[in-house]
């Protein structure tokens, strides 16, 4: 492994490409094919000033970095400014170097495009995988002499790709700068630390927002490094304006304690408020399959240990760890002419994202990569995607698989048939898993019921026929079962039958005359028992996951021609006015028709985790409600709702009920997260067999 640090400075004499004379350049850096990196943009400037550091990991240093510059244009294809190579192989370790990059065009390359100055320092990184294998064969060398062993956590140590969480909670903004011509503005803010991005909320008409909104960073460098914060405008139909920008130097602050920060913004008025929380390094690692904890049974016991139920309240966010063996691929999709392709692994487990090394000109890979990620949230979702390296333009896509770490079972070897990349439905190929997850089940109960982890900043949404429908055909769903039971229930006023009519009366008559509030958890409870009794009978009362399917493949085929003729810049000009509308329209749809989904799928044991959890919760709440009167809960409420900010002043609000039914799956995730069945001639155990040696 070796360690880039990246100082992207400034150009010079850059390339026109707005009608006004200027241009809006931003600059991506891109690895065999990779993004891993790209600027902020700066406005209507030929000299830019970014003066970005980024620091990157890279497994060797044969493949260049590719710089490429391009003019930022709302709405529309941004254009191509000019590009360089950086030969890394070139540079000597552990020092810094200045270079100036010539900007070309391979189209046009005799016309003069500009320069870029940067700084370069490239550093071998201390838990190189050879290394590490060296340590361990030496360690077990030595143990069996009876000297000394190395512990397989130190060398596991060595192994993990970054030092530390940053936490961030953006808790207000005072006095911001009016940019609405209503003497108010609609800010949010977006965070930077290298190719990690954040963006927060919109907080319309104000300011002074409060967005008490928490986002987690890694920590790379041992001695910290900055945060860029930019503040934004939202408008509609056009380009969002800039507010002012701050930083954070996490160089100044000490470890392991929660640091507030009042902010001035610069190139802009008023302050941001923040607190900020520098934490020892999650375990999350790769390595060979030869360095492998949980095979240790000394240090299995400790990491048992240190789950267990007796520290529940211990580290709460601590809540597991999870462990993924990357064996191998068979049968994957040639992607290259030559019918073969170039595969490689990526493992992403909510923020954190890590991966394989290349198999070069093969289908059937073997990576034997092992990676171990600490879990925040049991209710997370494990994404192993194939991908075949190009050379000269971004990785195609081989194929996917999502397993939520709820359904993993410990140690057992399997193959999983690759999905194609909405997970829909199948393409080709397997891979071929072992994943461990070890965690308290008390601490994700109480991670289950505070705000889930926010994703990095991904591409900006746009308008798809293809959703729309998708998100109106679950919303119909959902309100025509509601229809339903109250056409059922009206159908007992109409006495359709006697029979039902008469029982549903003495039921109506009894419960009214006898009803206490208890009442509501414990019916609540009914569902969930009959249920629970149905499907452990054998009777599933769960939807087909293959109606879902259907639809949403159906949709994908009819619509899939529209998308591409909406993507044409006439078309999305005319779009501008209705863009944002229509966005907010399918997400809107798409979060009525989850909940309702979401609902359904507690009752219905989709995740039984989440639904003896609800009985538990429903059971508690009865159990209150019967012995402790109606006043004195009422009171206890309203005394923590008003001593909440007393108590805590940068309290992050959330809705306990909204946080749970946010880990339940709709239809749609039920769908994408189900495993499809691999051909039987992959099988975990066959390589074993046709060689017995």
């Amino acid at each position: 492994m070796y360690q880039l640090d990246i100082t992207l400075r400034k150009g010079n004499n850059l390339a026109i490409r707005d009608r006004g004379g200027t241009s809006d350049p931003y600059v991506k850096f891109k690895i065999a094919g990779k993004e891993v990196f790209r600027s902020r943009t700066i406005n209507k400037n030929l000299n830019p000033v970014w003066d970005e550091r980024v620091t990157l990991l890279v497994d060797t240093l044969r493949e260049p970095l590719y710089v490429k510059v391009f003019d930022y244009d709302f709405g529309l294809q941004d254009d191509f400014m000019g590009s360089a190579y950086i030969y890394l192989e070139s540079f000597e370790h552990q020092r810094s170097l200045d270079v100036t990059l010539d900007l070309k065009d391979p189209h046009y390359p005799d016309h003069d495009l500009g320069t870029l100055d940067l700084t370069v320092n490239v550093t071998p990184k201390e838990g190189d995988i050879r290394e590490t294998n060296m340590l361990m064969r030496r360690s077990w060398k030595r143990s069996s002499k009876h000297h000394q062993s190395l512990r397989l956590s130190d060398v596991h140590r060595k192994s993990q790709l970054w030092r530390g969480i940053v936490s961030i909670s953006l808790i207000e903004g005072r006095e911001l700068q009016p940019m609405d011509s209503n003497g108010l503005s609609d800010p949010y803010v977006k965070f930077r630390m290298g190719h990690q991005k954040y963006k927060s909320k919109t907080i319309p008409k104000t300011l002074n927002p409060q967005w008490r909104e928490q986002f987690d960073f890694h920590l790379y460098e041992e001695h910290g490094g900055f945060i860029d914060i930019t503040v934004w405008d939202k408008d509609a139909g056009k380009r969002d304006d800039f507010m002012g920008r701050c930083q954070i130097d996490l160089s100044q602050m000490a470890r392991e304690q929660t640091h507030r920060l009042d902010l001035q913004l610069e190139e802009g008025e008023g302050a941001l408020v923040l607190l900020v929380t520098l934490t020892a390094s999650a375990s999350v690692s790769i390595s060979d399959m030869s360095i492998n904890i949980l095979d240790d049974p000394q240090e299995r016991h400790d990491i048992l240990q240190r789950y267990s139920l007796l520290k529940s309240f211990h580290n709460v966010k601590d809540v597991g760890m999870v462990q993924v063996k990357v064996i191998r691929a068979e049968g994957l999709l040639a992607a290259d002419v030559t019918g073969k392709s170039d595969p490689f692994c990526v493992v992403e487990l909510s923020n954190d994202r890590l991966q394989t090394h290349t198999v070069y000109k093969n289908l059937n890979p073997d990576w034997n990569k092992v990676f171990t990620f600490n879990v925040k949230d049991m209710h997370s979702v494990l994404e192993v995607t194939v991908y075949d390296e190009d050379r000269d333009r971004s990785a195609d896509f081989l194929g996917k698989v999502a397993i939520p770490l709820l359904n993993i079972h410990n140690g057992e070897r399997k193959a999983y048939a690759l999905k194609s990349k909405e997970l829909t439905g199948p393409t080709k190929g397997v891979i071929f898993l072992e994943i461990d997850v070890i965690y308290n089940a008390i601490k994700a109960g109480m991670r289950t019921l505070v705000p889930i982890e926010q994703k990095y900043i991904e591409e900006e949404p746009r308008v798809s026929k293809q959703l729309l429908l998708q998100n109106f055909n679950r919303v119909r769903r959902c309100i025509i079962t509601l229809i339903n039971a109250g056409c059922y229930i009206n159908s007992c006023f109409e006495w359709e039958s006697p029979q039902r009519s008469i029982c549903a009366f003495v039921l109506f008559v009894l419960v009214v005359w006898n009803f206490e509030l208890y009442m509501i958890p414990l019916t609540l409870l009914l569902p969930l028992v009959w249920n629970y009794i149905l499907i452990s009978s054998g009777k599933d009362t769960r939807q087909s996951d293959q109606a879902v399917e259907d639809l949403m493949e159906d949709e994908e085929e009819d619509f899939d021609k529209d998308d591409k003729d909406s993507e044409r810049k006439g078309f999305i000009n005319k779009l501008y006015a209705i863009q944002d509308v229509c966005i907010s329209v399918q997400n809107a749809l798409d979060e009525v028709a989850s909940y309702g989904e979401r609902i359904k799928n507690t009752f219905n044991w989709t995740v039984p985790f989440l639904s003896w959890l609800a009985i538990v919760a429903l059971c508690a709440a009865t159990f209150i409600i019967y012995f402790i009167p109606l006043r004195y809960l009422v009171l206890a409420w309203g005394v923590n709702k008003f001593t909440k900010k007393l108590r805590d002043p940068y309290t992050i609000d959330n809705n306990e009920l909204l946080d749970f039914l946010s880990r339940v799956p709709s239809d749609i995730q039920v769908v994408q997260y189900r495993e499809l069945k691999p051909d039987p001639s992959h099988s975990p155990n066959k390589r074993k067999k046709n060689n017995p040696g």
